[in-house]
């Protein structure tokens, strides 16, 4: 089941995406659970798992792509994860590498995701994102995955004059980081580490891996963070991005306006933004 946040009709809902068209649940168990996020907190994957054989209420074409979990009440991304990556930046450190995103950092699919004005290295990293389902705090490494409501695609846009010896400036600028199109639940994915992952920056692939590649697997990951941070359902974990980013391309290469960039990953979805040049006050406002 692949499950979508959007705007219709300056409504927010969210629904079931199918080649149908979408099944509008807001429209039917949102008096219950009024977003994603509500209906995972509340369990309710499996009501709304009753509703997929439905007819189509919406086209793709009629609504506005939100953040998957538009609202997650804490994202972990995690950085140096793939073995080509560690080389291009020359990491030998153990432990995982974590930062945050705030929920105001993300957009949707087939939105524009903006480049800060006061950036001239706006970078790509294409990305696995695991949605929590259940809650939990000190999971055990083979509990993990059982907390995990599903999966999605992640383009997690690095402002890399602005990433520093810190990751925070770099990583949280408005719209910079797109969420979608959709989660696809855990019982469609039996290993999410078995996907190919790949990246295109106006149709030229430049990220392409698998899954497999990751040094921190997903339940070790969970695990981790839940040691000192308890989990709860609609929080995100960005699990990191294979080599080929822009950074330590020679010449370096950098998303710019216009530019379209891909994210793909096997059986999971296909993540699709353009690049907005931002107004130097859309880089501190709401838009």
């Amino acid at each position: 089941m692949k499950l979508a946040s959007y705007s219709h009709r300056g409504h927010k809902s969210y629904g079931i995406f199918t080649e149908r068209g979408i099944i509008d649940l807001g429209d039917k168990i949102g008096h219950q659970y009024p977003t994603l996020k509500d209906l995972l907190q509340w369990n309710g994957l499996d009501i709304a798992r009753q509703y997929v054989d439905f007819p189509a209420d919406i086209l793709p074409e009629e609504i506005t792509f939100l953040p998957v979990i538009e609202n997650p009440g804490k994202i972990f991304c995690v950085g140096m994860n793939y073995a080509d990556k560690r080389k291009e930046f020359a990491e030998t450190s153990s432990a995982p590498t974590l930062f945050v995103r705030f929920p105001d950092s993300q957009t949707g699919h087939q939105t524009a995701v903006l480049k800060p004005a006061l950036s001239n290295e706006f970078d790509y990293e294409g990305e696995l994102a695991v949605i929590i389902g259940q809650p939990g705090a000190a999971i055990a490494v083979d509990k993990a995955l059982s907390h995990v409501a599903g999966y999605s695609c992640y383009m997690d846009g690095s402002v890399r004059d602005w990433q520093h010896a810190w990751f925070t400036a770099g990583k949280n600028w408005r719209r910079t980081g797109a969420f979608g199109p959709y989660m696809t639940t855990v019982d469609e994915i039996p290993d999410p580490h078995m996907l190919t992952i790949q990246t295109y920056l106006n149709g030229r692939l430049v990220q392409n891996d698998s899954t497999a590649s990751m040094i921190h697997k997903v339940d070790e990951l969970i695990s981790y963070i839940s040691t000192f941070t308890p989990l709860s359902a609609g929080d995100v974990i960005i699990t990191g991005s294979p080599g080929g980013v822009g950074k330590k391309r020679t010449p370096p290469l950098f998303m710019h306006q216009g530019d379209q960039i891909e994210v793909v990953i096997e059986n999971i979805g296909h993540l699709t933004n353009t690049i907005v040049e931002a107004e130097p006050q859309q880089d501190l406002l709401a838009s």
